[in-house]
């Protein structure tokens, strides 16, 4: 059984012969111990640094040449997620780079007041400041069609699907996730739910809307799936109430999800936090699998699967926490409680909460995979 037929099986919850693994995504610091020099794939803050400075051809043939050699180095992981931030879709070759000014080594600003800082923590540029946002109806029209991207934007999700397309499981670019939208960052978007409700509401369906038309550009022959990654909760819940959820964001998922489906391919979805209350939604949706299932947000693998199999595959496991700040033996652990809770019966895929992200100590990441392996191939 090939990897591309093991994820399809496990995603209809059909037998396998091992428990397939996939990561959202390998961060930088691990690439480099894994393949021996420095990398831009996944190097958040450094590709885009790199982007203004306008490097960006260094920057696509490292996406490309790294994510190659990397899963033809681990090649027994099932998926490639093609998509994901830092290792996809790049600027077209003839771009003009956004005009941004190094104020120090870790501050960058903009002509009209956004400024990035890098963070010390996970390597990855967060605005910091921006100028007051405005939005209006006028601001979501919704006739607009998009005009068809650079073809040289698809350099390096072209030559890795090429490479890899054949013998892995390829979650690649698309239109993009529509549903949640929040209009000038995460407390102004929020507010925008209760303040300005028609914008908001507007804004979804001209996303959706783009969304759908840009598929026909965006997604590449050879991929089997996409993975969404806008989050819909904090640890504690869902960021907007169940109620508003369904009626706001849910219409649009729904459309998204079918849009994609009715092109041969899987939605699957990534989702961090405590989604307890949006699982039957998700559901409804159509997704066909879960990704991260956060156990530190008190997703409890064995509890979601016994609410959702037979119905929503599971991806996940092993928590990003102690990949960062664990021992082997507590990274063991959670591949056995994994596998344990979510290898019977099929329908699971393993993996981490999250991604295997900034920080994790090498010695935990080789102990997640040694166990994975004697629990999912015996040896």
């Amino acid at each position: 059984m090939d990897s591309k037929e093991r994820v399809r099986r496990a995603l209809s919850h059909e037998p396998v012969d091992r428990v397939p693994v996939g990561f959202f995504a390998i961060d930088f610091d691990t690439v480099e111990r894994i393949l021996g020099h420095e990398t831009y794939l996944r190097a958040k803050a450094k590709s885009q640094i790199a982007f203004w400075e306008g490097r960006r051809d260094e920057v696509v043939q490292s996406w490309a040449e790294d994510t190659i050699e990397l899963y033809r180095k681990l090649d027994f992981i099932d998926i490639v997620n093609v998509s994901a931030m830092a290792s996809s879709v790049a600027p077209p070759k003839e771009y003009e780079p956004e005009r941004v000014r190094k104020e120090n080594e870790n501050t960058w600003e903009a002509g009209d007041g956004r400024v990035w800082k890098v963070s010390d923590i996970t390597a990855d540029l967060t605005l910091v400041a921006q100028p007051d946002p405005h939005y209006t109806l006028d601001d979501f029209p919704l006739d607009a069609d998009p005009a068809p991207p650079d073809p040289s934007i698809f350099e390096a999700t072209d030559a890795i699907i090429e490479a890899l397309g054949d013998d892995h499981y390829i979650l690649g670019p698309n239109g993009g996730e529509a549903g949640m939208i929040l209009l000038g960052g995460m407390e102004h978007g929020l507010m925008m739910y209760a303040l300005q409700p028609e914008v908001v509401k507007q804004a979804i369906a001209a996303s959706t809307r783009r969304a759908n038309l840009m598929d026909d550009f965006m997604i590449r022959p050879g991929t089997d799936g996409v993975l969404w990654g806008t989050d819909f909760a904090a640890t504690t819940g869902p960021f907007i109430s169940p109620r508003m959820f369904r009626k706001f964001c849910l219409p649009s998922i729904k459309v998204r999800v079918d849009a994609v489906k009715s092109r041969g391919l899987a939605v699957l979805k990534h989702a961090c936090g405590n989604n307890w209350k949006l699982l039957d939604m998700f559901l409804e949706a159509g997704y066909e699998a879960y990704q991260s299932i956060q156990a530190s947000a008190s997703m409890d693998l064995a509890a979601v699967k016994a609410k959702v199999h037979g119905r929503m595959a599971l991806w996940g496991g092993a928590r990003v926490e102690n990949l960062v700040s664990g021992t082997p033996e507590d990274v063991r652990q959670d591949v056995a409680r994994a596998m344990q809770a979510g290898a019977p019966g099929s329908g699971y895929i393993f993996g981490t909460t999250h991604s295997v992200a900034v920080g994790t100590k090498y010695d935990n990441f080789q102990a997640m995979l040694d166990a994975y392996h004697k629990w999912a191939i015996g040896v």
